[in-house]
């Protein structure tokens, strides 16, 4: 069986294009080393043949078996110290390996699809980065994903389900493993090819493109984690905090020159409204219009010194200016301007403070692309000020909202996709039944702090909390409601996260800003 799989995953290599017809022997003996075997025989390799080809597709389809399969014979055989997910995980990618071209290869083959346009180079990067399962497109497949219409325009919704859950014999490992500060973190250059160990991911099957943006070594992947289409890391060269600064406008601007058919953002730089990963400069971006760049400009705006950029407040949960203008450097000189002005502002009437003690709470989410000839950078406003009443952060989610999402509202978020905890799946199709069976909800270990929220939400649809609704409507039809529901909720954290509110009041103290800008 094991030799049958490994003429799939030859075959497999063969068909997507990451082995080619002359390196079809070669993967095979490679692949023959890894499982401790001495031959091919020649019965299977007969039988083998007479099979019917595959395509793409059906290679794409048939990779986790294959997969699968050997691992299974991996961990009989004894070539896995456990026969766990992490353990797997790190022998499936170096199984993987043995098909992946050498960086030089990819790299040069990127550049020279660059030159014919930069579409074809991310499109066959995108696609090996797939091939590869550097992405793993059947966990990526398990992930909920819907949309939620709003005043706001349509939000994205995914519940993610594709990060594996470490198992206790992993994390048991993990703790007795030896600490290294090698790669330093999962961004770091030094990941590409990497065997990985228990407390680290392995990475035989990742390969990076270097890109020189605003004069500066960089370098250009796919997240392992697609949370939307062709989603893209781009990151510093050097293991660099996250700073937001006049440089990062540039680097941004000059990443979208010369890749138009992306955007391009960056976390902000301060704990609670940041990213996860604040120890390393980097950026996200990728082929996809979110709601935020869709959402229009609700009242425009005028910069002194800068009359020729457009500019204006854009209709949207959180606060937003959107600029822009043929000239990049034109740009980059107001969101300077702008940040500048941002970092040291303080506003007591509206809650915003520039620091307390001597730690700094305002900062700015920057996303920049291409529309037509003009650039276009959207500069969302940030502020991390924590409270008694608010301990994870004035705007962030209030605790009313952390039943749902409780974790920081990072780029993706502020863009208009609620990136949800997996634990979600199994809680809302328990309260589903829950609320159809009229179960006390407030009973329930897991489901009570949902109780508030279904109470909330029931009679807006004519029902009763508690009253069971078996027969009264479908189950197909209350989990579209609850899909909607949580959509809301999401529209509701966004709104919490603004530092200026979608009312008069915040309009008015949101202006008051600008007029300092412009003074």
């Amino acid at each position: 069986m094991i030799q049958e799989r490994i003429l799939e995953l030859t075959e497999y290599g063969l068909v997507t294009g990451l082995v080619e017809p002359e390196d079809r022997r070669f993967t095979i003996n490679r692949l023959l080393e890894l499982f401790h075997l001495d031959e091919l025989e020649d019965e299977v390799a007969a039988a083998y043949a007479k099979r019917t080809p595959m395509t793409q597709e059906s290679a794409e389809a048939a990779l986790e078996d294959i997969l699968n399969e050997m691992l299974d014979y991996a961990a009989e055989d004894g070539l896995m110290p456990e026969d766990t997910i992490t353990y797997r995980d790190l022998f499936d990618t170096k199984i993987m390996s043995m098909l992946v071209p050498r960086p030089s290869e990819v790299i040069k083959k990127f550049q020279a699809l660059y030159q014919i346009s930069p579409k074809e180079a991310t499109d066959y990067f995108y696609k090996l980065s797939r091939d590869t399962n550097y992405i793993r497109r059947y966990r990526i497949k398990k992930d909920q994903k819907w949309t939620a219409d709003t005043e706001f325009g349509t939000l994205d919704i995914t519940i993610n389900l594709s990060k594996p859950e470490k198992d206790p014999k992993a994390i048991a490992a993990a703790k007795l493993a030896k600490q290294s500060g090698y790669p330093k973190c999962l961004l770091c250059k030094e990941n590409e090819g990497y065997a990985g160990r228990v407390n680290h991911p392995a990475r035989q099957n990742h390969r990076i493109i270097p890109v020189t943006i605003n004069h500066s070594d960089w370098f250009f992947q796919y997240s392992p984690y697609v949370y939307y289409n062709e989603h893209c890391i781009v990151f510093n060269a050097e293991h660099t905090p996250m700073k937001i600064e006049k440089a990062t406008f540039g680097k941004l601007l000059d990443f979208v020159e010369q890749f138009p058919h992306y955007f391009v953002g960056s976390n902000a730089d301060l704990p609670i409204v940041g990213g996860s990963i604040l120890s390393h400069d980097h950026f996200q971006g990728g082929h996809y219009e979110f709601a935020m760049a869709k959402a229009p400009v609700e009242k425009e705006l005028t910069f002194k010194g800068f009359e020729d950029v457009k500019a204006g407040i854009v209709k949207w949960p959180m606060s937003v200016i959107r600029i822009s203008a043929p000239q990049k450097e034109r740009l980059i000189e107001l969101a300077d301007k702008i940040l500048l002005a941002w970092r040291g502002y303080t506003d007591e009437d509206a809650f915003i403070f520039a620091e307390t003690e001597g730690e700094p709470h305002n900062t700015i989410t920057p996303i920049a692309r291409k529309r037509g000839n003009d650039y276009e950078l959207d500069l969302v406003l940030r502020n991390n000020i924590t409270t008694e009443e608010h301990p994870l952060g004035v705007y962030h989610p209030h605790a009313k909202l952390h039943h749902i999402k409780k974790e920081n509202i990072g780029l993706i978020e502020v863009m208009g996709l609620a990136v949800l905890p997996a634990r979600l799946k199994d809680e809302m199709a328990a309260l589903e039944q829950a609320i159809l069976d009229g179960a006390e909800i407030r009973e329930d270990e897991v489901l009570a702090k949902h109780a508030d929220w279904v109470e909330e939400f029931l009679p807006k649809y004519g029902f009763t909390a508690g009253s069971g609704l078996e027969g009264e409507i479908t189950p197909e039809k209350l989990h579209e409601i609850i899909q909607t529901e949580i959509g809301l909720v999401f529209k509701e954290v966004l709104l919490d996260a603004g530092v200026y509110k979608c009312t008069e009041e915040g309009r008015k103290a949101f202006r008051k800003f600008v007029d300092t800008v412009n003074a």
